[in-house]
Parts: C-alpha cells; structure tokens; sequence
C-alpha cells in the first residue's frame, strides 16, 4: 500500500514537473501562421523565472514526500503512530481554494480593465491566504493538544514539517501580492499590470495543487 502510494507521489510529481517545463518553452500566443513573419519573441525574465523557481519547489516537495513515505515504511518505523489529523484542515482548504479563485478573478478584471473589481478580487485573495495561514496555526494547536501528540513520533514531526515548508512559500508569495497590491490601490484609473498578477495567479494556483496534494498524502496516512 505504501509502495503503491509512493509511486502515484512521484508520478504526480512527475506530471507537474513536464507540465511547468512546456510552458516555459511553450509560445502558444504565436499563430503558426506567423512564425515566419515575425523575429524571435522572449518570453518576461519574471515569467521564467517563476516557472524555474515553480519546477525547484516541485523537486523539493517530491523530496518531502518521498522522505515521508519512506520513514513510515513499517520495515523502517516501528516509531511510527499515525495521528489524528486537525478537523479544521478542511476549512482551511477551502479557504485556500477561495483565495486561488480571487486571485483568478483578480487576473479577469485587469484583462476587462476593471479596476474596482480588480482591487476588491487582489485584498480578497491575501485576505483569505492570511485566514489560511492563520487556520494552520491552529491546526498545530490542535495537534499539540491532541491525545496523539507526541513530540517523538516522526508522524508528528512530519505534520509540522510539510505544513510549515507549504505555508513558509505562501509567504513569500504574500510579499509580491502586497507590492502588487500597492500599486494597484494608488492608482485611480487602472493600468496595465498583466505580468504582476498573472505570476500572482498561477503562483495561488500553483501552491494550492501542492496542498491538494499534501493534504491527502496526510488523510491516506
């Protein structure tokens, strides 16, 4: 069961990883048509390098997980317990997908040109990956209140290491939403910010895939 587990982790892995790689070569906007009419077209440097830093943080979860099926192999843990998982990661989830579609919804109405949309969909999806964060806080208060808390079980350990790693990366994706959000809340009429918001939005994305993916590597086990 676990072997069978560790393999569809990597396949996932696997999957996401040649998913990042086409669109980073990928140049979908050009028509076949035009190839030969048009010189080299270069893709934003901060669009390659949110895909180069997208396809590290999917070698570096597939290494987590790894890791986390291999220490609870019963041939090698004989300390490990399972634990009973915090209810409100359920909530937090939805929040985290709440948040991901406002930042989708934040993508539409610059493409309309709607500022006021624009504004209300980029606070609402910070908002609601604050709510998360916070929503993981408890989580760990829940645990650590738990009966099944216990400080040697590499299960517990773990808990606290996948979440804090996924949430350290919200984090950081946080910075460049309140720097985009800066700009966005000064202006009066709205101007072009595509590029910042479309590497906000497929960021949101991108990391609420890998807590889809975290989170029922922790409900299966």
């Amino acid at each position: 069961m676990h072997m069978s587990t560790l393999v569809i982790a990597l396949l996932t892995a696997v999957i996401v990883w040649v998913f990042l790689i086409r669109r980073l070569t990928a140049r979908s906007w050009i028509a076949v048509s035009e190839l030969e009419d048009i010189g080299p077209v270069q893709m934003p440097p901060l669009r390659i390098g949110l895909w180069m830093f997208l396809v590290c943080i999917t070698s570096l979860f597939a290494l987590f997980i790894t890791a986390y099926l291999m220490r609870m192999d019963p041939k090698h843990a004989s300390d490990w317990y399972s634990i009973t998982k915090p209810g409100i990661l359920w909530f937090n989830t939805g929040l985290l997908l709440a948040s991901s579609i406002a930042m989708q919804w934040a993508r539409i109405a610059e493409q309309r040109e709607n500022a006021g949309r624009l504004k209300t969909a980029l606070t609402a999806g910070g908002l609601l990956t604050l709510a998360f964060l916070g929503g993981q806080l408890l989580a760990w208060q829940q645990l650590r209140n738990s009966a099944s808390f216990d400080i040697v079980n590499p299960a517990v350990g773990f808990f606290y290491l996948l979440t804090a790693v996924h949430g350290l990366h919200l984090l950081g994706g946080l910075y460049v939403w309140s720097r985009t959000c800066i700009r966005n809340w000064r202006r009066t009429t709205i101007e072009k910010d595509s590029l910042s918001i479309e590497l906000c939005a497929t960021y949101w994305h991108y990391l609420l895939l890998v807590w889809f993916i975290l989170f029922g590597l922790l409900l299966s086990t």
